[in-house]
């Protein structure tokens, strides 16, 4: 099975690699942009970065904001006419609840960009699904619980919840779509004990790929690092039981299960990913990445509740050098490593390219 996960994608891009530093005058469009609907959900997430008054993930999120009809219209033609890549729905809040979701999707999937959602899932049914099933890339559905009982803790939600979306993930597959099906599995101190389990029932019901994770609790690496020590060796172990005995051709587990400090330090002062995949926010903002979504101090680059989006890219871009990772970016992220390879790329000097 090939490499959905992998940092080296971008290296495909080389006309857009080479126009991002700061005095290459042409300003080429995101290859990837994440647009977060809603910040409205129907889940209430024990873990949600969003809502943690301690997290700077969502510090300034309004969870009433929504980009409306026509602006979301007036985006989605402007990626478009930009010829921008690919375009994933997420949170904020879910995005399957935003009222237009399925004019949007009916949109793009008649159009070149590949799209995506997130998704927890509930809402994965009828059109909304059929449109994902036959027309989008990938959809990725966020789990944590095994049971119905688990998902009332962790969700705040209302009996049969999991049941339900378990349901909703077997009539997905069931549409014989092309869309990749996949699950964001959330570990905590509380579901690593279920791993396997959750990881056999899924590959059963059809999903065809899972990305498991760390649940993050703190600002910080070595907070996170230390919520998860009593539980990551045996952790590890179940994911690496799963590895040898589920994979194969049609089912593939990505282990993103490991600890933080890498994600959070950062020694370099400029982020290049931030033209490669912003982010448009329910409050009409558009923000470097979704690590800093909704923080209004440091990671918003502008509003385009007055202008496009396309006249906001192609005239500010100044704005994409004025955040600085090793100073404005100390939380989790999960676009560090791939900085890292591109600004690598970046500096390599042109009189030793053939020493390779």
């Amino acid at each position: 099975m090939s490499n959905k996960y992998s940092s080296l994608k971008v290296l495909h891009y080389p006309d857009k690699l080479a126009s991002l530093p700061r005095d290459v005058k042409t300003v080429l469009p995101p290859l990837h942009v994440r647009v977060k609907p809603t910040n409205a959900c129907n889940h209430r997430c024990k873990y949600c970065a969003y809502l943690e008054e301690d997290m700077q993930l969502g510090q300034d999120m309004n969870v009433r904001d929504s980009i409306p009809r026509e602006k979301m219209l007036e985006i989605i033609d402007d990626f478009i006419a930009m010829q921008v890549g690919a375009v994933t729905f997420s949170g904020g809040g879910e995005p399957l609840v935003y009222p237009y979701i399925t004019e949007v999707f009916e949109k793009l999937a008649n159009s070149p960009i590949k799209f995506s959602s997130l998704t927890n899932g509930a809402m994965l049914s009828g059109e909304k699904a059929a449109l994902l099933a036959h027309n989008g890339t990938w959809v990725r559905v966020s789990m944590d619980g095994w049971d119905d009982a688990s998902y009332r803790r962790y969700r705040n939600c209302g009996d049969g919840e999991y049941t339900k979306i378990m349901q909703n993930i077997e009539q997905f597959v069931a549409m014989d779509g092309k869309c990749v099906l996949g699950v964001s599995l959330i570990i905590d101190t509380e579901n690593c004990a279920h791993i396997y389990d959750t990881l056999r029932r899924l590959k059963e019901v059809g999903v065809s790929s899972v990305k498991a994770s760390a649940c993050i609790v703190g600002n910080d690496g070595l907070t996170t690092n230390e919520y998860h020590a009593s539980v990551f060796q045996a952790t590890k172990a179940e994911i690496g039981r799963a590895l040898t005995d589920l994979v194969d051709d049609a089912f593939e587990i990505f282990d993103a299960y490991h600890e933080m400090s890498e994600k959070f330090e950062k020694d370099y002062n400029w982020c290049p990913y931030l033209q490669i995949k912003p982010v448009v926010a329910a409050d009409c903002r558009v923000y470097s990445c979704q690590d800093k979504a909704y923080n209004l101090d440091c990671g918003v680059l502008g509003s385009i509740a007055e202008v496009s989006f396309r006249e906001f890219w192609d005239t500010n871009k100044e704005k994409f050098f004025e955040i600085n990772p090793s100073r404005d970016c100390k939380h989790h992220c999960v676009a560090s490593q791939c900085n890292k390879l591109v600004l690598d790329y970046l500096n390599v000097d042109e009189e030793h390219l053939e020493f390779v």
